[in-house]
């Protein structure tokens, strides 16, 4: 048995969409939403399975991946998040790449030698890597036009995996893969009327609407955070907005804040553009957070833990 295991936003499932286009596999896809990373630890594997995992925290997983290796499979892991120790076993093959300027995209785009590297750029906006992305762009002779639409479609594409459950998303992670992978060329998949890109497009649009409004929770001189209303749309848009509110005010870290069912909040953390470190060590400090340097979250925070928050995001930020 083969095992695709992949994160549900633009980077998990773009990486994925690279590797299949140059080597198509059956495989068990196991995915979820973008918050969705502990996807190893229901697998039962045994001696000969295989396992391709991408852009999921080697940290987080790491009781899962000790037990598919000590059942003998052979995994192949691609990732940028935090990894703890990475366990070496002859079984494991492992890219992490921790660079704030990477997105394992970006990893599997450099082991194909740039092969579908327009989607490698793709994924690298839908990440919010945008200097980076502009950077690959330009190099690859992209006109502006043409770095706007890559951009739109990588934004669309990640806003597809936030939500409180798969309920409120557009597409389910793995149907979108399988829509996606029709397509070798991104600017197939935005010129075809039929492809996911105008429902997307036409969904993010009203969720944007919905929110640009809402006046900040609390702003300081190096933070700003606001709280989205308890909806699907909010949900939706969390993190992209963070990524939006990021770019529009560079020297900022942002907080979006989201609310969970037992009335405590969902945290999108934003490190500041111009200083893309610290953030998902920020998030880890508190039970079930975590992320990278440029961005991170947290899934269940109390009311009560978010003056705690605001303090340690400005004491390190406002220095």
């Amino acid at each position: 048995m083969h095992y695709d295991v992949f994160n549900g936003d633009a980077d998990g499932i773009i990486s994925l969409l690279q590797l299949r286009l140059a080597a198509p596999k059956k495989a068990v896809l196991v995915t979820g939403l973008k918050r969705d990373i502990k996807l190893l630890d229901a697998l039962h594997c045994r001696l000969g399975d295989t396992l391709t995992v991408l852009d999921i925290s080697m940290r987080s997983n790491m009781a899962g991946l000790k037990q598919i290796l000590a059942s003998g499979a052979s995994v192949f892991y691609a990732d940028h998040h935090q990894a703890g120790g990475i366990p070496q076993d002859p079984n494991l093959d492992a890219h992490i790449d921790l660079d704030a300027n990477v997105c394992t995209a970006l990893i599997i785009d450099k082991l194909l030698r740039g092969r579908y590297h327009h989607w490698a750029i793709v994924a690298a906006y839908g990440d919010n890597l945008c200097a980076k992305a502009d950077e690959l762009a330009i190099a690859a002779g992209l006109d502006k036009a043409e770095r706007a639409q890559l951009s739109e479609l990588g934004k669309l594409i990640n806003y597809n995996g936030y939500g409180a459950s798969l309920e409120d998303l557009n597409f389910l992670p793995d149907e979108l893969y399988r829509r996606l992978l029709a397509y070798e060329n991104p600017f197939a998949v935005i010129g075809d009327p039929l492809s996911p890109y105008p429902v997307l497009r036409e969904s993010y649009q009203q969720d944007f609407n919905q929110v640009t409004s809402i006046p900040p929770l609390y702003q300081s001189h190096c933070l700003l955070v606001v709280e989205l209303p308890d909806s699907s749309a909010s949900r939706r848009i969390s993190g992209v907005y963070g990524n939006w509110l990021s770019n529009q005010s560079p020297d900022l870290a942002h907080i979006v804040l989201t609310h969970n069912q037992d009335g405590s909040f969902k945290v999108s953390l934003r490190a500041p553009s111009n200083n893309r470190c610290g953030a998902g060590d920020l998030c880890a400090q508190f039970i079930s957070g975590g992320g990278r340097a440029g961005s991170g979250g947290i899934n269940t925070l109390s009311k009560v833990q978010l003056p705690t928050l605001i303090s340690k995001v400005e004491k390190f930020y406002g220095q």
